[in-house]
């Protein structure tokens, strides 16, 4: 297949550019209050399926231009300091959940 034929994804852009930049901070920060809510989805386990949990986040806004060191966008992001967030929330990781994680991790190679 052709990928730069008009009618592939590839030819025609990726749609989540043609967002408004308020659309997509909004999305953002619903999803961000998301995970504030389920403290029962552990960043390990978002790690192990997704490749990325809510440090990532906080990286990415970094990234992004935000201005903050790594411990205030982690906090902007947990909503509290990231060391009360660990002490209230995260459970000790599993081999298995560390597994998980290394597998998906690697999978991030391509970016």
């Amino acid at each position: 297949m052709d990928t730069n034929s008009p009618e592939t994804p590839e030819a025609l852009g990726d749609p989540l550019d043609t967002l408004p930049d308020a659309v997509a901070a909004a999305a953002f920060r619903r999803l961000v209050r998301h995970l504030r809510h389920r403290h029962d989805a552990q960043n390990i386990d978002l790690m192990g399926l997704a490749g990325f949990c809510r440090n990532c986040l906080a990286d990415w806004i970094i990234d992004a231009g935000a201005g903050l060191d790594k411990a205030s966008a982690r906090e902007v992001i947990h909503g509290l300091p990231a060391a009360t967030w660990k002490a209230r929330y995260q459970t000790d990781a599993t081999p298995e959940q560390l597994a998980r994680m290394e597998a998906s991790v690697k999978l991030n190679a391509a970016e």
